[in-house]
């Protein structure tokens, strides 16, 4: 791997263990995907054009009725919030914020409305939604949907993620359920799923970032039912102007997105990778597993579980050290308090692994 750029402006090298994180820049694009955007960069289009027909080409590989790209999955649910709360109506959306919309209320399960790097209710609030949480921390039950809904009711928002409670939560499937019967939009923000096309079965739209499983430049896609995408689309004349996408992005994506779809899957290989870590085992107080991902994704990852008494350390200053150190090694570290942390693979390159083993190895040993 190529460092100049590093030394250039005097950034670290960065071990991205933690997955596709968006504090390291989430994804690391093919040749063929960085040779399409520097094509679409250098060539002029118009974009008005280029919403539409990259939209219709990402809506026959999602399986949607059509679909739009936006700059993150982020703005993402900010844009499918205003769209759905202005039904698309230029003077609302313009004047989103100046003036009062009575039907703003969105519906999220507390156990959804999650901070990861920013706060879903902030994008809610963003595009002009009202968050109405329904059910608690470690339960969600179609009838908390049910009785929070009114006349002022605009849609129900579900999010699938890991950083979401799991236990006690109805799928997205029975949400789908209550959107129906109730004749009330559903938006299912899957950022970071493999599945693409399972969402916008369930979801009237459904939010997925285009730098997480797919691995292309910062973006998102908001797929759908083609009324509501049409009102995302107004969006981008108003708050969504200051989230716009270079038409190197759409057509870097586009690339991407064909890639995926004809990808292998690779975390067989990922987990037999792992099986190195488990030499660390023999060090005191360390023991290494290997478990799938808590959202139930075909994604392995090495459990590094560090015993404070025996190790002379905690997890949490080691992930500490790791992330401090000359190459900064960046583990997912959730689990620290729980006196663990986690090796995704899934980012990993070159000497990568072997970097993390005797970084580790020297923490340990007190180096």
């Amino acid at each position: 791997m190529d460092h100049s750029l590093h030394a250039k402006y005097g950034l670290k090298r960065v071990v991205n263990a933690s997955g596709r994180m968006s504090i390291l820049g989430v994804s690391a694009p093919t040749d063929t995907v960085m040779e399409a955007m520097r094509i679409g960069g250098q060539s002029y289009v118009e974009i008005a054009d280029l919403v539409d027909k990259a939209g219709d080409y990402i809506a026959r590989i999602l399986g949607s009725e059509a679909a739009v790209v936006v700059n993150s999955a982020s703005s993402g649910i900010a844009l499918s919030v205003a769209g759905i709360v202005t039904e698309g109506q230029r003077r609302r959306s313009d004047r989103l914020h100046q003036e009062p919309i009575a039907k703003n209320e969105i519906i999220l399960f507390k156990g959804h409305n999650v901070q990861y790097g920013a706060p879903v209710e902030t994008m809610v609030y963003l595009g002009g939604g009202k968050v109405v949480e329904v059910g608690y921390a470690n339960e969600g039950r179609k009838e908390h949907i049910e009785e929070a809904i009114n006349e002022r009711t605009a849609a129900i928002l579900y999010v699938k993620s890991h950083h979401c409670v799991q236990k006690n939560m109805i799928s997205v499937e029975e949400a789908a359920e209550v959107a129906r019967a109730h004749g009330i939009p559903l938006i299912v923000d899957a950022a970071a799923e493999e599945d693409i096309q399972k969402y916008v079965k369930y979801g009237d739209l459904a939010i997925y970032s285009g730098s997480k499983a797919i691995e292309g430049p910062t973006s998102g896609i908001v797929g759908g039912k083609r009324q509501y995408v049409e009102w995302v689309k107004a969006q981008l004349h108003g708050i969504g102007r200051s989230m716009k996408v270079g038409k190197e992005t759409t057509f870097g994506l586009l690339q991407a997105l064909d890639e995926y779809m004809v990808k292998e899957d690779k975390s067989a290989q990922e987990k037999a990778a792992l099986e190195e870590l488990k030499t660390l085992s023999s060090l005191p107080g360390i023991d290494v597993a290997i478990v799938q991902d808590e959202a139930g994704r075909a994604i392995f990852r090495g459990r590094v579980k560090v015993d404070e008494q025996a190790a002379g350390i905690s997890a949490k200053a080691m992930n500490d050290q790791l992330r401090e150190g000359e190459i900064a090694v960046y583990t997912r570290d959730y689990g620290v308090r729980q006196g663990y942390f986690d090796i995704d693979p899934r980012s990993l390159a070159g000497d990568d692994l072997q970097v993390i083993i005797t970084r580790i190895q020297q923490i340990a040993g007190g180096k």
